[in-house]
């Protein structure tokens, strides 16, 4: 085969065979032509072309293995620009002069070759696609215990995590900012089942291939042991300990209750993941726009456990031990009619006000319409917290606004 550095269509290209070519690429199909392209120095020479599509282990092509045989031996010599007036004698001359690497190729074999194989010039000319070899690109070998991270088993346990990373997502900030005890059996058996899953992923991390600096696919199990614990393992364990275990005892102390509460967001850090998992999605338009959502409705879930935060953090007084009538939280009690109230006589605390839901309900519609810039005002801050992180919100809202434009 001669090297080309450089070639393209010229003037002399046949159309057809051009459409034929790009309909081969388009159809993932094994053909072959008899194509005129033009070096660099735009001299035009004839090619047998042959393409044939590569596939990986899952049969889809990744690659095309193309070859190219000068031809323009057997064919018609062409008139071009500096063999304009040429006798065809001459043309014919000096093809054979600037193919004569084809012609010592092409070496008289003897008649008992003959007798048994076709020429040459005709494997070289009747070349079709069921001559063709099949091309694979062959499955790394791996020991038995090391799963392929890009395998059927893996990608589908790949997407397991990344649903159970989402409901750590928003469970975690809720519990941790609205100090939920989980003492339902239900969702604190669905919290253990989430935990457990994060463990056996541990284990699995360390029988998981990974993909080298150099493209290449790492299997060693000594090298993928010691990556996962320079990467994601320390990370990975902190969020498969079982907090809301822990949490569900009456007798634990608060301290250290609210203290293993707010180590469950060390579990938000697995998003990192999710982002890595998700960039292969971004080509696609409808892809790009499900995943806005999703981080929008995401990013105000968390600003309305914040925002619920401070409100709550400041809607007693401490010094005084009276409560702040000009508060969100005291002015959403009153409109729903049911009012904090101080038990003197109990506990010594104030008491009452309105409900979880309520709560959660009117903060993310604070953050929603603050974040859309939209804010109708009938819910509005007024302490020096409240206000700092309204201005934050909105910065956030426009600066995605922006985003979004672009």
């Amino acid at each position: 085969y001669q090297e080309m550095s450089f070639f393209m269509y010229g003037e002399l290209t046949d159309k057809k065979t051009i459409d034929k070519v790009r309909q081969t690429f388009d159809n993932y199909e094994s053909n072959c032509f008899e194509i005129l392209l033009y070096r660099k120095n735009r001299s035009p020479v004839w090619f047998y072309m042959q393409v044939a599509p590569i596939r990986n282990e899952n049969d889809k092509v990744v690659l095309f293995l193309c070859t190219f045989k000068d031809i323009t031996l057997f064919k018609q010599p062409i008139e071009d620009e500096t063999t304009k007036g040429w006798t065809k004698f001459a043309r014919l001359t000096r093809a054979l002069t600037n193919n004569r690497n084809t012609l010592q190729q092409l070496a008289p074999i003897s008649k008992h070759e003959v007798s048994h194989k076709q020429s040459r010039l005709a494997e070289v000319l009747q070349l079709n696609s069921d001559i063709l070899p099949q091309y694979k690109q062959e499955a790394p070998k791996t020991p038995p215990h090391i799963i392929l991270h890009y395998c059927t088993f893996k990608t589908t346990w790949d997407w397991v995590i990344l649903i159970l990373t989402f409901y750590t997502a928003i469970m975690v900030p809720y519990n941790v900012s609205f100090k939920t005890k989980q003492n339902n059996i239900v969702w604190l058996v669905l919290d253990s089942v989430v935990d457990v899953i994060f463990l056996v992923d541990i284990v699995l991390n360390f029988h998981t291939t990974f993909v080298g600096p150099g493209g290449e696919v790492i299997s060693d199990p000594k090298l993928i042991r010691m990556n996962y614990l320079k990467t994601w393992f320390v990370i990975d364990l902190l969020s498969c300990l079982p907090y809301d275990i822990i949490n569900a005892f009456e007798n634990v102390d608060e301290g250290i209750s609210s203290l293993f509460s707010s180590l469950k967001v060390v579990r938000l850090l697995r998003l990192g993941r999710v982002a890595r998992k998700l960039d292969h999605y971004l080509e696609y338009g409808a892809a790009v726009l499900v995943l806005l959502v999703c981080v929008f409705g995401l990013v105000a879930h968390w600003l309305a456990c914040i925002w619920y935060s401070i409100g709550d953090y400041e809607v007693i007084d401490e010094a005084t031990n009276t409560i702040k009538k000009d508060s969100w939280l005291y002015q959403l009690a009153i409109s729903i009619g049911s009012p904090y109230r101080y038990n003197a006589s109990g506990s010594g605390q104030w008491e009452g006000g309105p409900g979880k839901d309520s709560l959660y309900i009117t903060s993310l519609y604070f953050t929603m319409t603050s974040l859309t810039t939209i804010g109708f005002g009938n819910i509005a801050p007024t302490t020096d917290g409240e206000k700092i992180f309204s201005v934050a919100m909105m910065m956030v809202g426009c600066e995605s606004q922006f985003w979004c434009i672009r």
